[in-house]
């Protein structure tokens, strides 16, 4: 049985001001937009070329037995990965998003960042992978399942 992981609920205090800037700055999908229920508002923004969301929504942690609400901006360390940092830089400060400059901490593939907060403080680094440009990560499992099949 797989086990994906789709969607991250992401803690903040303003839905529309957070989905303005993962929209609008960070160049996000907006998936949905609207009450799923009554007094229950969800947004959901996937990057491009993701399999996985971010949902933003005051109720989420209501429904989610056993769970409270973390506070917005605690979320440090999600990460997004990209084929050509320099590339997605220039795209991010084009859109007028405060990322640091990328940082280069060995040679290999894979050990190059990039920073950013989002209106709350919750952080995001970006990742360099250029082993994603001829292997998307969607077809490395598309191969590794017909292996496993």
């Amino acid at each position: 049985m797989d086990f994906t992981l789709e969607v991250i609920p992401l803690p903040v205090t303003d839905i529309d001001r957070s989905r303005d800037f993962y929209r609008d700055k960070v160049g996000f999908h907006v998936d949905i937009d609207q009450e799923v229920m009554p007094g229950m508002r969800i947004v959901q923004l996937t990057p491009p070329g993701s399999g996985c969301s971010i949902a933003l929504g005051e109720a989420i942690w209501d429904m989610a037995q056993g769970q409270t609400k973390p506070e917005p901006g605690s979320y440090q360390g999600l990460q997004l990965c990209v084929a050509d940092i320099k590339a997605a830089h220039a795209e991010l400060v084009g859109r007028g998003l405060d990322v640091s400059e990328p940082v280069q901490y060995a040679p290999d593939d894979g050990a190059t960042f990039m920073y950013f907060k989002d209106p709350d403080g919750n952080g995001w680094a970006v990742q360099e992978y250029r082993r994603r440009e001829a292997e998307p990560l969607h077809k490395v499992l598309a191969d590794l399942k017909r292996q496993d099949g």
